[in-house]
């Protein structure tokens, strides 16, 4: 009897610091964006700035695309049909 306590005492402290690991691995940093406004800058320039570095960080797409969940077999389906569709384009641009 002993043994097997051992053995779950083990087993369920190995599962909670895999599920510790498994919550720090999903900790994403971000950070604040800056926009540089000089002096007699016109301000629609500094929001079309701003408004550009927003959609490299790709926060709406990210938000979007976490709206539904995908199955994994759509996801891969979806990234063979994208590759195949840019191997032909690469193709035909060799020709």
């Amino acid at each position: 009897m002993r043994i097997e306590e051992e053995v779950r005492a083990a087993q369920t402290r190995s599962a909670s610091s895999s599920m510790r690991a498994a919550s720090d691995d999903r900790k994403e940093v971000y950070a604040m964006i800056v926009v540089q406004v000089k002096e007699g800058e016109n301000i629609e320039r500094a929001i079309k700035k701003f408004k550009r570095k927003f959609d490299k960080t790709g926060v709406i797409k990210e938000l979007r695309r976490r709206q539904q969940f995908d199955k994994p077999s759509e996801v891969k389906r979806i990234q063979k049909q994208h590759a195949i569709y840019v191997q032909q384009l690469h193709a035909h641009d060799d020709m």
